[in-house]
C-alpha cells in the first residue's frame, strides 16, 4: 500500500540529520528516507546516535548519501581508486542494513563533459551487481540499490535505463522533478521503470520549471498517483524538497497533508 513519506534531505542545511528524524516524526510521517549528508554520518558511531531516535511508528525505507563524495569512483577502471570508494560504500551499506532500509538510493556517475558519453552498459551492470552483493552480504540485509534518474548523471533519460535493463536487474527510484529537469516526458520514465520501481521522490514545480512545495506548483499529484496505482506500484511516495523551496517547517507539514489528501482521492478512483 502506497504511503506518503519524507526524505530527511528536505531539511538539509536547516536541521541536522539526527534532529530531522524527530522533526518528521512530529509531523506524523510514517515512512522516510535517511539522507546521510557527509562522511562522519556514514560512520557506525553516527548510526548508533541515530537509531534510538527512530520510533516504532517510523519505517526507514531507504538511505541516500551525498553521492558526489564517492559514488562516481565506484565505477573507476583503476582498481585502487575503485576500492577506496568501496570503503565508503561499505560504511553506508552497513548503515543502511542497521537502519533496516529496503533500498539504497543511488546516483552513480555524473555527466561532467558536454561531449557525448559512450557508456559501457555491461561494465555498469557488473559493478551494480557487485555493489548489490555487498549490501546483501550483511546479516539481516533486505537492502538493494535503487538507481535514481537524475538529469546531470548517466541516468538522465528513459533510454539510459532501457539500455541498462538489457544487462542488469537493478531496481529504480523515480524522481519527478529530475524527470522534468531532464526534458523527457514523465510517462516515458514510468513506462521503462514501472516493473523495477521501488521508490518515488516527490516535489512540485511550476510551468517554468521553478521548484515548489507540493500544492504550490502545477503538478497533478492526484493524476500521477492514479497512474502509479494502475501500474501496480505499492511503495512509498517520499517528499524530497530543497531548503530553498520553503520558508518554514509549517509549509512542509501542510504540503505533507496535501499529498495525503491527493493520495486518498486517487485511491477512491
Amino acid at each position: 500500500m502506497m504511503k506518503i513519506g519524507m526524505s530527511t534531505a528536505t531539511f538539509f542545511s536547516k536541521s541536522q540529520t539526527e534532529d530531522t528524524v524527530n522533526l518528521i516524526q512530529s509531523m506524523g510521517v510514517e515512512v522516510c528516507e535517511i539522507f546521510l549528508t557527509t562522511f562522519r554520518e556514514y560512520r557506525r558511531e553516527f548510526i548508533d546516535l541515530l537509531l534510538p531516535r527512530i520510533g516504532p511508528k517510523l519505517e526507514v525505507h531507504s538511505v541516500h548519501t551525498l553521492n558526489q563524495q564517492f559514488e562516481p569512483e565506484l565505477f573507476n577502471k583503476a582498481q585502487r581508486t575503485r576500492e577506496d570508494a568501496e570503503d565508503f560504500f561499505r560504511e553506508c551499506a552497513e548503515a543502511a542494513v542497521r537502519l533496516n532500509a529496503r533500498s539504497y538510493t543511488f546516483h552513480g556517475q555524473p555527466r561532467l563533459k558536454r561531449l557525448p558519453y559512450h557508456i559501457d552498459y555491461k561494465w555498469l551492470a557488473k559493478r551494480l551487481k557487485e555493489l548489490d552483493a555487498i549490501l546483501a552480504g550483511y546479516k539481516g540485509s533486505r537492502c538493494k540499490i535503487a538507481y535514481e534518474n537524475v538529469h546531470w548523471t548517466f541516468f538522465n533519460s528513459p533510454d539510459f535505463f532501457r539500455e541498462l535493463k538489457e544487462y542488469s536487474d537493478v531496481e529504480v527510484c523515480l524522481d519527478i522533478k529530475q524527470a522534468m529537469q531532464s526534458k523527457y516526458p514523465l510517462d516515458d520514465y514510468l513506462e521503462v521503470m514501472a516493473d523495477r520501481l521501488v521508490t518515488v521522490h516527490l516535489c512540485d514545480y511550476h510551468e517554468d520549471g521553478k521548484l515548489a512545495v507540493p500544492g504550490k506548483g502545477s503538478f497533478d499529484f492526484t493524476g500521477f498517483f492514479r497512474k502509479l496505482i494502475s501500474l501496480g506500484y505499492d511503495g512509498p511516495l517520499l517528499m524530497e524538497l530543497y531548503a530553498g523551496n520553503y520558508e518554514s517547517f509549517d509549509e512542509v507539514k501542510a504540503s505533507y497533508e496535501y499529498l495525503k489528501k491527493c493520495l486518498t482521492v486517487a485511491e477512491r478512483g
